[in-house]
């Protein structure tokens, strides 16, 4: 039985990811999350007594927790989910991007380097145990902008824009590095940007939800046409396992929802089935270095793997709504202080 190390697991992404595995009983999970404002455990209520489940919590830049972890549970697969992961708070803090996205990915490397090898002490030796790997969970902003036309490919160069993005950039090539280097088996997945329930409210779709429910204005960065691709987070989760458990080692996977839809669109769409009038829509001056455009080309890994998006992006958008208008609960317990004063900060 294999024994998976989620790092970031209360999240909204990794949180879906832990449940699907669960769902199969040929795994041991041990969920590491150092529960930062986006982390909440209330994600995992439902599998948090399962025998095959462990929460611990603390900081993926904390070597010797994470070398504890390896040693105490014996980690055969590494899926790093764990990051700061949104545009605006990078502007305001890089720093803080640095030293998890690149430091604590850089920290789990080098343990998962160190367990792995079949001899450690030989700095010529490339063998690793089988069934080994390391699953770096990035995204498409690392490509920087398209034009009106073309795709993100795996050949794509890198060109990030954002403090966030350069830090997400950053830690793939340190993941690379230690494939092309020592020859630790590893993936990168890079994934458009992601929906679904339990998303933290920063976020557009439920940002937007949320200030309907409360007749908010809604804010708008620039004229609202930027263009991303959509991918439901289910979608995204069956894709990660599909590459751990089947990607070739060393490759890039792209995850894409074949659904670009600008920002105005999905804001309109929203407010139409929630019954709101397009008047809580407040546009504000742009963001700096506001990508225009992403896409996913997700052709190497659904000929290669057969995966494919299962949600059409309308339909998982309605299942969003409805389940954040049955929870407000949820949304009333992360939302804190804390958020209330970045979010004046950010848009009032």
């Amino acid at each position: 039985m294999n024994t998976i190390l989620v790092t970031g697991g209360a999240g909204f992404i990794g949180s879906h990811f832990i449940k699907l595995l669960l769902n199969n009983d040929k795994y041991n999970i041990v969920n590491l999350d150092a529960l930062t404002y986006a982390g909440n455990l209330r994600n995992l209520s439902a599998i948090s007594e399962n025998q095959n489940y462990v929460f611990i919590k603390g900081d993926i830049t904390d070597h010797e927790l994470v070398y504890s972890l390896f040693e105490k549970y014996a980690i055969d697969i590494v899926v790093n989910f764990a990051a700061e992961s949104h545009v605006d708070r990078s502007i305001l803090d890089p720093m803080v991007f640095l030293k998890t996205n690149v430091m604590g990915t850089q920290t789990l490397l080098n343990v998962a380097n160190q367990f792995w090898k079949i001899d450690p002490l030989d700095k010529h030796n490339r063998q690793y145990r089988e069934g080994t790997k390391f699953i770096q969970v990035s995204t498409d902003e690392v490509y920087g902008s398209l034009g009106e036309l073309g795709k993100f490919t795996e050949l794509t160069s890198l060109s990030p824009n954002s403090p966030y993005s350069a830090s997400k950039a950053s830690a793939d090539l340190f993941v690379k590095a230690y494939h092309t280097t020592y020859g630790l088996p590893i993936n990168i997945t890079r994934c458009s940007n992601n929906y679904g329930t339990n998303q933290f409210p920063e976020k557009l779709i439920p940002l937007v939800i949320r200030n309907c429910q409360n007749n908010f204005e809604i804010p708008v960065y620039g004229d609202g046409l930027q263009i991303r691709d959509w991918l439901h987070v289910e979608d995204h989760c069956e894709a990660i396992k599909l590459v751990m458990t089947h990607g070739i080692s060393g490759e890039v996977y792209n995850i894409g929802g074949n659904s670009e839809k600008t920002n105005i669109e999905i804001i309109k769409f929203i407010l139409s089935k929630m019954g709101k009038s397009e008047k809580l829509i407040k546009y504000i001056n742009d963001r700096p270095g506001h990508d225009k455009r992403y896409a996913i080309d997700n052709t190497k890994i659904t000929k290669e793997l057969m995966w494919c998006p299962k949600y059409q992006f309308e339909d998982g958008l309605l299942q969003t709504i409805n389940w954040y208008c049955d929870n407000q609960e949820w949304i009333d317990d992360i939302v804190t202080g804390n958020y209330e004063l970045y979010y004046k900060n950010m848009y009032l």
